[in-house]
């Protein structure tokens, strides 16, 4: 368990349950949704755009490099994806890298059997909590790309969040290898306060899902990660959820016959609302790359640690 007080236990306990009822909620509508207006990948997160010209298709590769390149997956052994999604970077991991053991958490059903299906040598999928996963081993590098919005809850205070989110940086660090690394990937709120975020989301879109703040962000890891490097991908960002409405806009025929007319409405709405926050600076996507802080790690590098 995550604590030892009783009370403590039984309030992770119930944020496990929201969380996994939430993320039922918006991915099990069905794989065949996604697949009409995502990329190839099914990438449902923030892709990396460089140039004018970027297809969604090579800005998503690109995302999937950048935290592939973030853990040095190519000398990795051992690799966890928490929130891997449908299995990009799983994919890559074992098929392009060779790690021999990849380890992908998710809490949705749906997304572990698409997963699973694709039999990836060397990869598991758990159905899975971070807060209740217990490794055997260590591993050389985590991944986490767009699940820390998931931690919190919108009835947490500011001192709630950063313990939570306390809770999961540490996990990290203890399940890293000495010159391990965490690559993270998070929407966040930027000029705008969780009291202003749109009713529309939080009930219709993401229920009982509450977006941090940078500064909740360096609390919780004060210690025990370096912030080696961080990005601000906002314009990506809005840029890709403009993509997606297209997308969804360019199959609304074929997405209607298998979600219905009012599920499609509610997510041209979203997407439409996410692509105006992040141009506007409501919202921002952060892209941190972290190191434990460890004394093995730092040895030789011209820092002492007490």
């Amino acid at each position: 368990m995550v604590a030892t007080d009783t009370g403590r236990i039984e309030t992770d306990t119930g944020r496990t349950d929201a969380a996994a009822a939430a993320i039922r909620h918006h991915y099990d509508i069905g794989n065949d949704f996604y697949r009409l207006w995502l990329d190839p990948t099914l990438s449902y997160s923030c892709a990396l755009r460089e140039q004018p010209d970027d297809t969604l298709e090579v800005a998503q590769e690109r995302k999937l490099r950048h935290h592939l390149d973030a853990i040095d997956a190519g000398r990795a052994r051992a690799v966890l994806d928490i929130g891997c999604g449908w299995g990009a970077l799983l994919d890559r991991l074992s098929n392009r890298h060779g790690v021999a053991r990849s380890v992908g958490l998710t809490l949705s059903p749906e997304q572990a059997e698409y997963v699973r299906a694709q039999h990836y040598p060397g990869v598991e999928v758990r159905v899975e909590d971070w807060l209740h996963y217990r490794p055997a081993e260590r591993f050389d590098g985590i991944v986490s790309i767009g699940a820390f919005e998931h931690f919190a809850r919108p009835d947490d205070g500011p001192a709630e969040k950063i313990r939570v989110y306390r809770e999961f940086f540490t996990r990290c660090r203890d399940w890293l290898t000495p010159d391990g690394a965490l690559s993270l990937q998070t929407i966040a709120y930027a000029n705008m306060s969780a009291a202003q975020a749109d009713t529309f989301m939080q009930r219709e879109i993401f229920p009982d899902a509450e977006l941090p703040t940078l500064a909740e962000i360096t609390a919780a890891a004060d210690g025990l990660f370096e912030i080696c490097a961080i990005t601000n991908g906002r314009l990506d960002y809005a840029w890709t959820c403009t993509e997606w409405a297209r997308r969804l806009r360019a199959e609304r025929a074929a997405a209607t016959a298998l979600v219905g007319p009012d599920a499609v409405a509610r997510y041209a709405r979203y997407l439409k609302l996410s692509a105006m926050g992040f141009r506007m600076g409501k919202l921002t996507l952060f892209r941190l790359v972290l190191r434990p802080y460890r004394s093995e790690y730092f040895a030789g590098r011209g820092t002492v640690i007490a």
